[in-house]
């Protein structure tokens, strides 16, 4: 599990996230998949080497798994009250808590993901 929360999206805030990440069992080889934000994106950013960023199509929210994930946390969030930014904080923090493996493999699969043999970065 790794949550890093931040004030804002923008490139300087990427690189914090990609170098606190990179921090993170950094002998282990960390391959994110992104969308096309222009602060994933930017010339200045420098990308750890334990990290391989994949960028999907653009306009192709279909194929972006945290989607299917962002589905799960408001389906849990939606209806309660939080009084504070911080109790937000809280609920984002105990449901990535209660993310199981099983669980994101079954939120995020796609039924076609495993029929191509090869896959391009």
């Amino acid at each position: 599990m790794f949550v890093l929360e931040l004030p804002h999206c923008s490139s300087d805030m990427f690189q914090l996230y990609l170098d606190e990440f990179s921090k993170q069992k950094p002998n282990e080889l960390k391959v994110l998949i992104l969308d096309n934000g222009a602060f994933h994106k930017a010339k200045k950013l420098i990308i750890p080497d334990n990290i391989i960023l994949i960028f999907q199509p653009p306009y192709s929210p279909e194929l972006n798994a945290s989607e299917k994930i962002w589905a799960a946390y408001k389906r849990a969030f939606t209806n309660k009250l939080h009084k504070t930014l911080d109790e937000v904080s809280d609920f984002i923090i105990d449901f990535t808590r209660k993310l199981t493996v099983q669980t994101i493999q079954t939120t995020t699969s796609f039924s076609y993901i495993l029929s191509c043999l090869f896959w391009t970065i």
